[in-house]
């Protein structure tokens, strides 16, 4: 597995100017960073790399971005200390849970702690071909939807979608692409109808100027029994009106799925000053970074949710109780979703001596009795 992502392509980002004294005494950053992300193109990437100029025009901070196609290989990097981040986006919620990808023998449930979410104008569907004919989720049944390989997390979302209008993978004609990128190459190509994606991004501007043009799948809030079946496969997800992205705007919203994406996230034993500096600098520097990417709009600290599914590392609470921003009510959660990842830990190391073959299986089976057992919900 090492030699499967040690070939990433990289991107290292230098600074432009040099820090002032000021800046230098309010935050402390090493000379380099770095950060997994999607791959280049994607939302997430570009974001990263706009975080990547801030940090480096105000603090003299170089930060190199690993992008990775897959779920896991943009963790496997962070897990064994190659990066001190991942700017990435649902699979964090199911690396917590040890589901999909992370249900494989070699991985497991990953206990890993936020430090900023971005809320944005923008929000998940499904992007579609002008041409292919959907208007509402009745519509895409039959259609040809993309099926990312390696990326569990954007399936589940197809499937969340899917489950909207009380479809499935089998009622449309499932297309494999090879990457996120892809399935955009593929969607303005007009080898599929539709794909999961965020509303912002260059790819998603490109598909928009394309001949066939673009348009989005809308998940009305008030289909209230849709949003159940949704929220039951990817509870994540809650209704948002979106006003950033092609065709859409505060005059055009687009009721869509809205969760943090992306999160910038770590795991719980990084230094906890360097959190909270990284989380301080994320913060101090959110003008600037918004000016190069609009949709960074959702890393502002009137946009955070400290009740989300994934816990805060204790760094970053450290500047969150400093801008009292942090609640009793958010330290509750927290500590609830931090002995919730305790639990599924505990039930994997149950698991630890079965056969391969086998491991997969029994631990589903053991975390669903623990989650039971301790009257949690198994998202499942």
């Amino acid at each position: 597995m090492t030699r499967r992502f040690g070939g990433a392509a990289a991107l290292l980002l230098f600074a432009t100017t040099a820090p002032t004294a000021l800046q230098a005494q309010d935050v402390e950053l090493p000379d380099t960073l770095a950060v997994t992300s999607y791959d280049v193109g994607a939302a997430s990437y570009n974001q990263a790399v706009a975080l990547g100029t801030a940090l480096g025009n105000a603090y003299g901070t170089s930060l190199r971005v690993l992008p990775a196609t897959s779920d896991v290989a943009r963790l496997i990097p962070l897990q064994q200390g190659r990066v001190q981040f991942g700017v990435v986006g649902s699979e964090s919620f199911n690396a917590v849970e040890g589901t999909e990808a992370f249900s494989a023998p070699e991985i497991g449930p990953q206990p890993l702690r936020m430090l900023v979410g971005s809320n944005s104008d923008n929000c998940f569907t499904l992007a579609l071909r002008g041409d292919a004919g959907i208007e509402t989720i009745d519509d895409v049944k039959g259609k040809r939807i993309a099926f990312v390989v390696g990326a569990p997390a954007l399936q589940s979302n197809v499937a969340g979608f899917l489950s909207f209008g009380g479809l499935s993978w089998d009622d449309v004609e499932k297309v494999e692409v090879a990457s996120f990128g892809a399935s955009w190459e593929a969607l303005i190509n007009d080898q599929v109808d539709a794909i999961t994606t965020l509303t912002t991004g260059g790819l998603a501007q490109q598909a928009a100027a394309s001949p066939a043009g673009l348009k989005w799948l809308p998940l009305p809030a008030s289909n209230e029994e849709g949003w159940k079946r949704l929220q039951a496969v990817k509870p994540q997800f809650s209704p948002r009106k979106a006003t950033l992205g092609p065709n859409i705007s505060k005059e055009n919203p687009l009721e869509c799925a809205g969760f943090p994406f992306p999160v910038l996230l770590t795991y719980p034993d990084q230094d906890p000053d360097l959190v909270y500096n990284l989380t301080k600098a994320v913060n101090e520097q959110f003008d600037n970074y918004v000016k190069i990417e609009a949709a960074m709009v959702g890393w502002s600290e009137d946009r955070q949710d400290f009740q989300w599914v994934v816990p805060y590392h204790e760094g970053a609470i450290r500047f969150w109780k400093e801008k009292g921003l942090w609640t009793d009510e958010a330290q509750a959660h927290n500590d609830a979703l931090v002995k919730r990842q305790e639990l599924l830990t505990q039930a994997w190391e149950k698991v630890a001596d079965a056969p391969e073959g086998e491991k997969t299986e029994r631990w589903l089976e053991e975390r669903r009795t623990a989650l039971k057992a301790a009257d949690l919900p198994t998202y499942e």
